[in-house]
């Protein structure tokens, strides 16, 4: 197989599609229409095997070859709750929803790539999976029932890609072991006791008692966690008060701590709670305490790592042992079962919007890019055979 032709020839549909997904995007475990058009498509593939409802919303397609060696490939179809205010012709048409993140061009590629192999099954070494994945940015996300339902058996290695927008085009990005992040959530709620603002001395402020609780909670990572490990603790969301002269009887801040090892993980949940208990003590304030684990880390695997490696060099694309990153990705599930690699495709520059941005948007080129990865790494795992005329 040339890939550089067949690509190319994928190009305008790469682009027609994404450009409708954008358009019509859903939110996660939500995603009823995009079900439909990602069947639609397969259906139209021959040689393919079709499993519909995979953990609940899932597709999962399958080419069939000539061994037992079975490789996987996975995208994920949902958008998030964010009004797109890019005024492009392929603009969000669905109130309050995008595509923020790129899962519109994974879904894309892997449409893409399932029609390449399924025409070429007659000459494949082995089988390809390719898993189209519903609600990865929702908690529990849809790659934990996929596997428990059976997606991974008698697959033997699997690769993952992400789009990213603050990345130069063309670059490929990843890492041998822990490579994303672990995502977690709280949620707290102080109580204390609300009163006239001109009367502080009966009552006991929420607002002052929260104020105190956040600035405390700088130092945790600073002087409780080993400087060399990576951990995060962010308050994104603080709400209190219901008028100017009145002492809030309530407070709540939700936030996200982001770490790779869940010894690390553990001990910032303790000196959370800790921060709590101390705070109730010296203000009397009660609290309410939720901690919700997140996804677990994305550790690559050494062996697919390097076939990644060595793919962007066949390529000659620009390969880059990124830093870790503290966003999370629920791929995590699969590689806790199978060997297997996840890399970033650059689909943008630094300047670009960031993922999860009202203006996101990625450089299209990024997924032929994409799509020429998979179809080497096929090579390089001995599916596909290479040609020595690219």
């Amino acid at each position: 197989m040339n890939i550089d032709e067949v690509v190319n020839q994928q190009l305008s549909t790469l682009v027609e599609q994404r450009r409708y997904l954008h358009m019509h995007p859903e939110l996660s475990f939500k995603e009823t229409q995009t079900y439909q058009y990602i069947l639609e498509h397969l259906r139209s593939c021959p040689h393919l095997n079709i499993y519909e409802h995979v953990g609940g919303s899932g597709i999962v397609a399958k080419i069939k070859g000539f061994s037992d060696k079975t490789v996987a490939f996975r995208a994920d179809f949902d958008a998030l709750p964010i009004q797109d205010q890019k005024e492009v012709p392929y603009k969000s048409t669905v109130p309050g929803v995008m595509h923020a993140c790129g899962h519109d061009g994974h879904t894309s590629t892997l449409l893409a790539l399932t029609s390449i192999l399924s025409e070429q099954s007659s000459s494949l070494n082995g089988n390809v999976i390719i898993i189209f994945q519903f609600a990865e940015e929702l908690a529990p996300g849809g790659a934990k029932p996929m596997v428990e339902d059976g997606v991974l058996d008698h697959v033997d290695v699997i690769y993952g890609n992400h789009l990213w927008s603050s990345f130069n085009s063309h670059e490929i990005h990843s890492r041998p072991d822990a490579l994303m992040a672990s995502p977690d959530m709280f949620h707290i709620t102080l109580i204390g006791k609300g009163g006239h603002g001109a009367k502080p001395h009966t009552s006991i402020d929420a607002i002052v008692a929260m104020a105190q609780f956040i600035n405390q909670i700088q130092t945790i990572v600073s002087r409780t966690i080993n400087p060399v490990d990576a951990a995060v603790i962010t308050v994104g969301k603080v709400e209190a008060g219901d008028a100017f002269n009145i002492i809030s009887h309530t407070a709540r801040c939700s936030g996200t701590v982001r770490t790779f090892d869940p010894a690390v993980k553990a001990t910032i949940k303790t000196a959370l709670e800790q921060e709590l208990q101390g705070l109730a003590k010296a203000k009397g304030i009660h609290y309410e305490f939720n901690y919700t684990d997140g996804y677990p880390a994305v550790v690559n695997h050494e062996r697919e790592y390097r076939i990644v490696k060595r793919a962007a060099e066949k390529l000659g694309l620009k390969f880059i042992e990124t830093e870790p990153l503290m966003v999370g990705e629920d791929f995590s599930y699969y590689l806790q079962e199978r060997p297997g690699a996840f890399f970033m495709t650059g689909a943008g520059h630094p300047a670009a919007a960031p993922h999860h941005h009202p203006m996101f948007d990625i450089d299209e080129d990024a997924m032929a890019t994409t799509l020429k990865m998979f179809l080497t790494i096929l090579e390089e795992e001995g599916i596909l055979n290479a040609d020595s005329n690219r």
